[in-house]
């Protein structure tokens, strides 16, 4: 395995337990921050999702920058996305936070934590988590989606005027692109591609439940996006609504991602988490996920066989660990004792972390590479694949945020090789 370094670890616990972290460079010195999200107090979220109770910021040296509302210890778990974002919304250069609290989305100036503005929910329900999207065709994506857990959506711009509405299968996490180069964000809101007023394009045919995931990309080479969707089974369709493959190997296909995992093969390939076995279905039996992997065209090149125990498995892609790597997949939250570690093509592991917890990843010094930060209610520990000096000073240039930390969500999807 690769050695992994330590570059620093931070207490965080004054963001109280059971938080989920967002990353971004807040204060625009060139380095991202960490966000600490903790959601509310409700412990149900099977059909009414999380606010947020309280939002804490750290530097890379564990030094708080700012606190939003109050940490809570009875705060709720991660059953559903906690509605909150870190993105320039107004496009003057500087990020912002979104987050509902109290019924309203609020946006916070993200170096001090003031709130800028906000406003009344179109719904008490629209609060399953935020979605930034390019609905007006401007330059700068500054419109909103919301959403209840699984049935309705509005889209709204970023004074919280509704735009239009949408009630159908919606998936945990919508994804937007803009799929025929036309200034538009399309929707893939679980099932159904809509366009940018909300129009049904087409939808997906004979599935079952939800979207747990979406991702786009160009698998197969033809230089047009594809968009390849986890749930019941995993299918990829083309943009135009053909489903050109599915794989019915899976019970669950709760996580996918896609990446460049295998360079002997040609095109995308596909790693996914089979959800195998639920604890939470009241039949009493042992929880068990895997992992798999397949090819461009849909068809299994491997799948793990757990020894250990555990059915909670989150899995997406980590590009660019060190200058020379190949795409890895990231998994963690794996239980059975397995920490968080990053899997090559070929299902050896890579890379091992030696903290157990939730995962993060991303750009973080501002390199080219990307550190791994793994965290617990207590500590965050920041690991890379080289040493990094964490006492170096910032550039000082703001680093820009990608879409796939500004469309967090406790169910990745993304987009692979995006224009």
């Amino acid at each position: 395995m690769k050695e992994v370094y330590e570059i620093a670890k931070v207490d965080i616990s004054a963001a109280g337990p059971r938080c989920k972290m967002l990353l971004g460079d807040l204060n625009g010195d060139g380095r991202m921050e960490m966000l600490l999200v903790q959601p509310d107090d409700r412990q149900d979220v099977r059909y009414i999702p999380h606010q947020v109770q309280c939002l804490t910021a750290y530097d890379l040296s564990g030094r708080q920058l700012w606190q939003h509302g109050t940490p809570s210890e009875t705060a709720g778990s991660p059953g559903s996305d906690y509605p909150a974002q870190i993105y320039d919304i107004d496009g003057d250069g500087a990020l912002e936070v979104l987050c509902v609290m109290d019924g309203r989305l609020q946006m916070l100036d993200g170096a001090t934590g003031r709130v800028k503005s906000s406003f009344l929910l179109p719904d008490p329900h629209a609060h399953d988590c935020i979605i930034v999207a390019n609905l007006s065709g401007g330059a700068h994506a500054s419109d909103l989606l919301l959403k209840d857990r699984y049935e309705r959506m509005w889209a709204l711009n970023r004074d919280g005027e509704v735009l239009w509405t949408h009630k159908g299968n919606v998936g945990h996490y919508p994804w937007v692109y803009d799929l025929d180069g036309d200034g538009y964000d399309e929707v893939m809101a679980g099932y159904d591609l809509l366009d940018h007023t909300g129009r049904l394009r087409w939808s997906c045919r004979n599935l079952d439940d939800h979207a747990d995931c979406i991702w786009v990309g160009d698998v197969n080479g033809d230089g047009e996006p594809e968009l390849v969707i986890g749930g019941s089974v995993t299918v990829m369709y083309d943009r135009n609504g053909s489903e050109l493959w599915r794989y019915e190997g899976s019970v669950e296909s709760q996580h996918i991602a896609l990446g460049k995992f295998r360079t002997d093969l040609p095109g995308l390939q596909i790693a996914g988490l089979d959800r195998i076995t639920r604890e939470d279905d009241g039949k009493g039996l042992k929880g068990k996920d895997a992992l798999f992997l397949l090819d461009e065209q849909g068809r299994e090149l491997w799948k793990e066989a757990r020894s250990t125990s555990g059915w909670l498995t989150i899995a997406e892609t980590l590009s660019r660990w060190s200058a020379d790597a190949p795409d890895y997949i990231l998994a963690y939250r794996r239980g059975g004792g397995v920490h968080p570690s990053l899997y090559d093509g070929f299902m050896n592991v890579v890379a091992e972390f030696p903290l157990d917890g939730y995962v993060v990843h991303g750009p973080i010094f501002g390199l080219e590479t990307e550190q791994v930060i793994v965290y617990t209610d207590a500590v965050a520990a920041i690991y890379a694949s080289s040493p990094i000096d964490p006492a170096a000073p910032p550039s000082g240039t703001p680093l820009p945020q990608p879409k796939r930390l500004s469309h967090s969500t406790l169910y990745p999807g993304g987009e692979y090789g995006a224009r």
